[in-house]
């Protein structure tokens, strides 16, 4: 019986990584591309700047952006996949060649043209300020001196907020979505918020629970932006394909279908409304979150193991091996090692990076230092003696420590490898800043349409809830199966 337990835990990472391999080959794809021979390019967009690009309930990423992007590529004859990121992780894979383009209500500056290559203006943007629609006091710039307002990085809204704040004697706090920034007006965090006119007027629209109190001010126009001297091809074929929407009115069609008097609503009011008209992507974010934590950790029990024993040799140079895997990866905050893998490696190397992969590769490596620990003090709490029994019977180091050691320490570490486990599925979530559509990326592409950010991030914390607490019963089940 005991055998058959040793068996059954020394083939698990086997499972799981054959399971989370199906899991990538059948799961859901994020993609969409349009119909041609050549190349396919990559653009990556924001997906949270309604109405300039968001996803629809039937996961289809529409806007303005993204609608004139389509036409444009069906005018032009060329392929292309959206890439959903938030706008500054866009950017960023722009610069480090990760993406061919970005499409993403992108503001030409003279700053941003000293690295980018930016078409002809699409759109003529500018700035309003808003308010919570209960608010009275606020009525104009004036108004804000000592106070705080909310604005979104990287928007007109910040620029001209930045420029102003001085003279009129106000703070800003920056969010990365135009949903939370939203929130913080409506909560009273802040007094007021700066955002592009259009964005601001189709969330008014949609219920954000704000209205303006300012008359809209001049800004910069839009541009679909690439590296500065590469892709010229796809930014000639933009600019011709965009000319010829102008000429034969589709560019106006498309503007009227997003900045009409009344915008069409994007999803129904109340907690079960929206759970039955979103479920199908949260489904599919979840779906992707389970992948990444099984692959992530079959992969990172792997590292565990040898990092565990390397923390356990007798040779000082594999214990400072171990030591400097476990303190570069517990030291440094996941977010950081996401965009140094996702962002930076690529970018000093020259090549491309699925995120998927990148995502794999940092939850793995973290994952895999906490791991390392745990293995390392699963062993040290055997008592020593076993060991010297065993290599007193003329057993071999490494084979006394998988058939006497392991199973032992395995009873101790069973706790701490759910508790990580736990852990994992949740840091999942920090992967989103990448692009990946896992559960938390999925709410926050649902809320850019309806900005129903409390019901949203409900329904989210129940999905978690749902499948830690099956975690935690499975492992459970498995922890007294093993201890018995």
């Amino acid at each position: 019986m005991r055998t058959h337990r040793r068996r059954t835990l020394a083939r698990l990472p086997v499972l799981l990584g054959v399971l989370a391999l199906l899991g990538l080959v059948f799961g859901p794809g994020t993609a969409a591309a349009q119909p041609d021979s050549g190349k396919t390019y990559v653009i990556a967009t924001d997906v949270t700047f309604a109405p300039f690009e968001f996803q629809n309930e039937q996961g289809d990423f529409v806007g303005i952006d993204m609608d004139l992007l389509k036409a444009i590529a069906e005018d032009q004859n060329f392929r292309y996949v959206v890439k959903p990121l938030g706008f500054n992780a866009a950017v960023q894979a722009l610069q480090s060649r990760q993406v061919d383009a970005v499409m993403a209500g992108m503001s030409i500056t003279d700053e941003r043209k000293l690295v980018f290559d930016f078409s002809d203006p699409y759109f003529a943007s500018g700035v309003q300020m808003a308010v919570a629609k209960s608010n009275d006091n606020i009525k104009s710039y004036e108004d804000l001196r000592g106070k705080r307002v909310a604005v979104k990085t990287g928007t007109e809204g910040a620029t001209f907020a930045d420029s102003i704040k001085d003279r009129y004697g106000f703070s800003t706090v920056t969010f990365d979505d135009s949903a939370s920034m939203y929130d913080d007006v409506k909560t009273g965090n802040s007094a007021a918020v700066f955002d592009d006119y259009p964005v601001l007027l189709y969330g008014i629209a949609q219920g954000n629970g704000l209205k303006t109190v300012t008359d809209k001010e001049a800004g910069n126009s839009y541009g679909f932006a690439v590296s500065k001297g590469q892709n010229a091809e796809l930014l000639a074929k933009f600019n011709a394909g965009l000319a010829n929407l102008r000429a034969s009115g589709q560019y106006d069609k498309i503007l009227n279908t997003y900045l009409g008097e009344q915008p069409q609503s994007q999803g129904g009011k109340g907690f079960f409304s929206l759970l039955k008209s979103t479920y199908p992507q949260l489904l599919k974010g979840l779906w992707l979150t389970i992948v990444l934590t099984v692959v992530s950790l079959a992969i990172a029990l792997v590292l565990g193991l040898v990092f565990g024993f390397l923390r356990v040799s007798t040779s000082r140079i594999l214990r400072a091996i171990g030591v400097t895997y476990v303190d570069v990866f517990r030291g440094t905050p996941l977010l950081v090692q996401a965009f140094f893998i996702y962002f930076g490696i690529p970018a000093a190397l020259n090549f491309q990076m699925p995120a998927m992969t990148a995502g794999i590769i940092t939850l793995s490596l973290n994952a895999g230092a906490y791991i390392t620990e745990i293995i390392r003090g699963g062993i040290q709490s055997v008592d020593k003696g076993q060991m010297e029994a065993a290599r007193s019977l003329g057993m071999g180091y490494l084979p006394s420590m998988r058939k006497v050691v392991l199973p032992q320490a395995v009873r101790t570490m069973m706790p701490s490898f759910v508790n990580q486990a736990v852990i994992t599925l949740k840091d999942t979530s920090i992967l989103s800043v990448i692009g990946i559509a896992e559960l938390t990326q999925t709410g926050k592409i649902i809320i850019a349409r309806n900005f129903e950010s409390f019901n949203m991030w409900l329904i989210v914390g129940i999905f978690y809830f749902v499948i830690i607490m099956a975690l935690t019963k499975l492992s459970n089940r498995l922890e007294k199966r093993i201890t018995a």
